[in-house]
């Protein structure tokens, strides 16, 4: 899922919204940066999941029952969130390794 301002439109669009419920249903790996979140909140797939994400959308992850940390990428099974554009290097090998089966 993008990050910056895009997520604030995309989680308008119902399709959007079943493709990321469809992804968590069927454990696909999910990556989300920045505001990325957004999509994930409206999607309704946050409760009780570790994350991430730019630290102004903190509380909106919280209220949708996540728990957000501090950290440049933090993995949860499928899911990998990142804060920001300068935690990419870190983001994509997590992101990579969750797909090839080297997250545990």
């Amino acid at each position: 899922m993008p990050g910056g301002w895009a997520p604030n439109k995309l989680r308008r669009f119902p399709e959007v919204l079943a493709l990321v419920q469809h992804m968590e249903e069927s454990k696909k790996t999910i990556g989300q940066i920045c505001h990325a979140g957004w999509v994930l909140i409206s999607a309704k797939i946050l409760q009780g999941k570790k994350v991430t994400s730019t630290p102004g959308i903190r509380d909106d992850m919280e209220n949708a029952g996540a728990k957000w940390l501090d950290e440049p990428v933090v993995v949860d099974g499928h899911l990998v969130s990142s804060r920001r554009p300068p935690d990419l290097p870190e983001y994509v090998k997590a992101f990579a390794d969750v797909l090839a089966g080297n997250n545990e």
